[in-house]
C-alpha cells in the first residue's frame, strides 16, 4: 500500500513539547513540507528565537543557529551575506520580532536582506506566563492586563504585515492563519512562495501565521481555533500585503 501521509524528511521524527492545541507544530510541519518539495534541506539554515519554539532546532533537519531575543533577522542576515546559496529563514514570535526584535526586523526589510521570516502572532507572551504583547488585542485580558489591554494606557497593537509593506526592500508580505484546514493550505502556499521569492534573490520575505495559545488564552483548543476567528482576523485581516504578482 502506497503512503498518502507521512512526516516530512525535513521534520525530526521526535515528540514535541508543545502545548495540546498549539499550532507551533502545524507551522512547523508546512515549513517542513515546503523544504521537502522544493529539495532545498541539505542548503537551508533555521535560525531559532527565543520564546515558545526556542529549541525548534530539534525539530527540524537542517543547520540551525538559536540567536539571542529578537536577533534572529540580524543573526539571518548574517548567515545568508557569508552563505549567499543558501535558503536562511528566521523563525519568531509576537514578543521575539515585535518587541524587542523591531528595530531588526525593520532594517532587515528596509535593506531588502533575501532572506524569509516566518512570525507566529498568537497575541501574548506564551513561554513566561502569559504577559501582553504588541499584538495583544484591545481589551484582551493577559497576566499583565487583568482587566484587559487599554490604548490610553497600553497603546494599540502592532499591524507588521501593515507596517513592514511600506518599506521598499520587503518584497513579500503575507498574513495567514492556521485555524483550519483551508488556511492551513493556503499558509503552505505563502510560505512556499516565501522561500521561492528568496531562492530568486528578490528580496525581504515574510509570513505572518496568526496561531492559538490555549493555555494561555484559557481556551480548549477547539475554543481557541475559533477565537482566531472571531477575535484576531477582523484586527489582523489575512491577505498579501506586498508582492502578490511576483512570477517564482
Amino acid at each position: 500500500m502506497n503512503a498518502v501521509f507521512k512526516k516530512p524528511h525535513a521534520l525530526v521524527d521526535v515528540s514535541m513539547h508543545y502545548c495540546p492545541g498549539c499550532t507551533h507544530g502545524i507551522v512547523h510541519r508546512l515549513i517542513a513540507e515546503v523544504i521537502d518539495e522544493l529539495d532545498i534541506e541539505g542548503k537551508t539554515i533555521g535560525v531559532s528565537p527565543v520564546g515558545c519554539a526556542y529549541n525548534n532546532y530539534e525539530y527540524f533537519n537542517c543547520d540551525m543557529i538559536q540567536a539571542a531575543h529578537g536577533r534572529a533577522p540580524a543573526v539571518a542576515t548574517g548567515a545568508k551575506r557569508v552563505n549567499p546559496d543558501n535558503v536562511v529563514f528566521a523563525y519568531q514570535g509576537d514578543g521575539d520580532l515585535a518587541a524587542i526584535g523591531t528595530a531588526e526586523i525593520v532594517h532587515a526589510a528596509t535593506r531588502g536582506e533575501k532572506i524569509t521570516v516566518i512570525f507566529i502572532n498568537n497575541a501574548i507572551y506564551g513561554m513566561t506566563s502569559g504577559q501582553m504583547a504588541p499584538t495583544t488585542l484591545i481589551d484582551q485580558v493577559t497576566t499583565t492586563t487583568p482587566f484587559g489591554r487599554k490604548p490610553e494606557v497600553h497603546g494599540y497593537p502592532i499591524n507588521v504585515c501593515e507596517l513592514l509593506s511600506t518599506l521598499e526592500g520587503a518584497v513579500y508580505v503575507e498574513r495567514v492563519s492556521v485555524h483550519d484546514i483551508k488556511n492551513i493550505m493556503n499558509a503552505k502556499k505563502a510560505i512556499k512562495k516565501a522561500f521561492k521569492v528568496q531562492m530568486a534573490n528578490l528580496g525581504f520575505s515574510i509570513v505572518e501565521v496568526l496561531s492559538s495559545c490555549p493555555t494561555n488564552w484559557g481556551l480548549s483548543p477547539v475554543e481557541a481555533l475559533k477565537w482566531i476567528e472571531e477575535k484576531m482576523i477582523p484586527v489582523y485581516p489575512l491577505g498579501n500585503y506586498k508582492g502578490k504578482d511576483l512570477e517564482v
